[in-house]
């Protein structure tokens, strides 16, 4: 399914923000609980160094901070939010919502509230969610946020997934400002098919954590990593491809390209099929690793603030993630 842009009311990313708990959970931590090595995970990985949020910090927690960091760097107050948008696939409870709880702690008092799960890709699937309603009329200030805390759903004994992940937030202000085309297209996918190859099997109705069960840790990530590897690449390609046709601009125009931050090797052979250099794209996963519907919102954040792109420069976002689900979005700054 691709989605164009409304010619009578576009939407624009007006300001974005990003949180990150303080605890840094380095290789060499890693390899004092887990039977690995600094450079086993650089080498397959380019991961460094991840981000890990106590006990006392949920996802809203999280959530909020980006939230804030966001409504502050757009110049918008909380109480000016019609909707909130939460994307993760760590939420603080089944219900209600963790965009519920966020509202409460930033105070959007007048804001409808609501979850998506779409995995790694839930950022973009809630930036497009907004622009529909948006482009429709029907609110004028809406607030997305990706946010997950990965390390309480990861196996810490499964040297191959617990290495890869970590917790952080990231937020987008999305209005329609005039004079502004804003998001130019968005192409979105998903593979119900390939769901057992990044999965968590256990925790909902399907199969509830039991006593009988719970030693085979059901509620932790499983993931097939090679083809995982494989499907993503093909999928972020084809996205990236296929968005940019719909959007009507050369891949020259793209003044900064935004992947998923999943693993170094997944970018740079995205960037060798594009033919695009590898200083062209924003990589931030060796001090985050993967932090899921976050990480392409961190990254979106970072990349604004440093000055990669200015007013009017065109950006590509392209994620991918378990159900499998991906998408790519190109926003003209």
């Amino acid at each position: 399914m691709q989605t164009e842009i409304s010619p009578s009311r576009t939407a624009s990313i007006i300001g974005t923000g990003s949180y990150v708990p303080e605890k840094v959970l380095t290789n060499a931590d890693l390899e004092k609980i887990v039977e690995t090595s600094d450079e086993w995970i650089q080498t397959r990985t380019g991961i460094r160094e991840r981000r890990v949020a106590g006990l006392e910090q949920p996802t809203s927690e999280l959530a909020a901070n980006a939230a804030r960091s966001a409504l502050e760097n757009a110049g918008v107050s909380a109480d000016e939010v019609d909707l909130i948008i939460c994307a993760t696939v760590t939420p603080d409870m089944f219900f209600p919502s963790t965009a519920c709880f966020v509202q409460t702690k930033i105070g959007a008092v007048n804001a409808a509230c609501f979850d998506i799960s779409a995995a790694c890709s839930g950022f973009l699937f809630g930036i497009e969610t907004a622009r529909q309603f948006i482009a429709t009329g029907t609110y004028d200030t809406i607030l997305v946020i990706g946010a997950d805390k990965l390390s309480g759903i990861v196996d810490w004994t499964d040297r191959n997934t617990c290495v890869l992940f970590g917790d952080g937030a990231g937020a987008a202000v999305l209005q329609h400002r005039e004079g502004s085309r804003g998001i130019l297209a968005t192409s979105m996918g998903s593979n119900g098919n390939l769901s057992e190859i990044l999965y968590i099997p256990g925790g909902g109705s399907a199969c509830p954590v039991t006593a009988e069960n719970s030693a085979t840790k059901p509620a932790t990530i499983r993931m097939n990593g090679r083809e995982t590897y494989k499907q993503a690449v093909t999928a972020m390609v084809n996205a990236s491809v296929q968005v940019l046709g719909d959007a009507g601009i050369s891949i020259n125009e793209i003044a900064c390209f935004i992947p998923h931050q999943a693993n170094l090797r997944i970018i740079e052979a995205i960037a060798s099929r594009l033919s695009v250099a590898m200083d062209r794209f924003h990589i931030n996963l060796d001090r985050y690793g993967n932090t899921s519907a976050a990480a392409v919102a961190i990254a979106l954040d970072e990349a604004a603030r440093e000055g990669r792109f200015k007013r009017g420069d065109k950006i590509l976002m392209v994620v991918f993630g378990g159900g499998l689900t991906w998408a790519s979005t190109i926003v003209e700054w």
